[in-house]
C-alpha cells in the first residue's frame, strides 16, 4: 500500500453505535466524524463510559454501526470484514493476560496468525516479530504466566504487527501495567510507529498517555466529541472546554516537562 496516495487512512462518518438493553437501547457513540491521516497517531480520550472503547471496535468491525460509515484507505468496509481487512487492522487490547491463550506458548500465539493468513517462513517472522520488541528466543516457549506483565503486552504487541498491518488499534495498552513498565512500552509503540509508518489509535482515560504518542486527540463525553485538538494545544495548555481541562486534572502524574519529552 502507497501511503503517499491516500488522503485519510481512516475516515469516520457520522458514526452511531446503538445497544440494547432490555426495551431500552443505550446511545453508545452519536454522530461521531473525524479522520486518521496515513503514519498518524490520532488519541481517543475520554472517562470510563465515554464511548471511546466503542469507536476503536467499530472501527476494527466488532460491534455493528447503526449509523454512519467507515472508510479504510478511501473504501467503505462493511461490517462483516474479509480477511484481507482484518490482516489490514490488528488491535491491540487492554489486558495482554486476558488476550493471549493461557495454554499456547509465545511461538504458538505468534504463528496462528500466520497460519490462518497463509504465510510462509513463519519461523523467520516469529523471530523477527520477537526481537523487534525487544524479547528474544528463550520467551518462544514460555506460557503467558511465565512471562511479567510488561512481556506478555510486548508479546501482544508482537502478534498483532506480525502480519506487517498499516494500521494498529490500541486500547488502554499500558492501563494494566505497572507505572515503571508503561514508558517502556509507550516508548517502543512510539518506535514501533517511526520505524513501520504506521497510522495508529490509541484510546486512553490518561491524557499523559496520549501526550506522549498521540498528533491529534478527540475528547469525547457520552459517546459525542466535545473537543478536537492538537498535542501542542494539549501541551500549552490550552483547552477550550472544562471537560477536557478535568480530565487533565485527573491525569495522574502530567506534567508539561514529562509530556514534551
Amino acid at each position: 500500500m502507497r501511503l503517499e496516495n491516500i488522503g485519510a487512512m481512516i475516515e469516520v462518518s457520522g458514526l452511531g453505535v446503538t445497544f440494547r438493553a432490555g426495551r431500552r437501547s443505550i446511545a453508545a457513540v452519536s454522530g461521531l466524524s473525524f479522520s486518521v491521516a496515513p503514519g498518524e497517531t490520532f488519541g481517543i480520550v475520554g472517562e470510563s463510559g465515554s464511548g471511546k472503547s466503542t469507536v476503536l471496535k467499530a472501527i476494527a468491525g466488532l460491534v455493528p454501526p447503526s449509523l454512519g460509515s467507515i472508510a479504510i484507505a478511501g473504501r467503505i468496509v462493511a461490517m462483516r470484514r474479509s480477511k484481507a481487512d482484518r490482516r489490514q487492522m490488528q488491535f491491540v487490547f487492554q489486558d495482554p493476560y486476558g488476550s493471549l491463550h493461557p495454554r499456547h506458548t509465545i511461538h504458538q500465539a505468534l504463528r496462528e496468525p500466520l497460519a490462518i493468513h497463509g504465510l510462509d517462513e513463519a519461523e523467520r517472522r516469529i523471530a523477527d516479530a520477537i526481537a523487534e520488541v525487544g524479547l528474544g528466543r528463550e520467551h518462544f516457549f514460555r506460557y503467558p504466566h511465565e512471562l511479567s506483565g510488561g512481556q506478555r503486552q510486548r508479546v501482544a504487541i508482537a502478534r498483532a504487527l506480525i502480519l506487517a498491518p498499516p494500521i494498529l488499534l490500541l486500547d488502554e495498552p499500558t492501563s494494566a501495567l505497572d507505572v515503571s513498565i508503561q514508558a517502556e512500552i509507550l516508548n517502543l509503540l512510539a518506535k514501533l510507529r517511526r520505524d513501520r509508518q504506521l497510522t495508529s489509535i490509541l484510546v486512553s482515560h490518561d491524557l499523559a498517555v496520549v501526550a506522549h504518542l498521540c498528533d491529534r486527540i478527540a475528547v469525547l463525553q457520552g459517546g459525542k466529541l466535545v473537543e478536537l485538538l492538537d498535542v501542542a494545544r494539549l501541551r500549552g495548555g490550552d483547552l477550550r472546554e472544562a471537560y477536557t481541562r478535568q480530565l487533565l486534572q485527573a491525569s495522574r502524574g502530567y506534567s508539561r516537562d514529562d509530556s514534551a519529552s
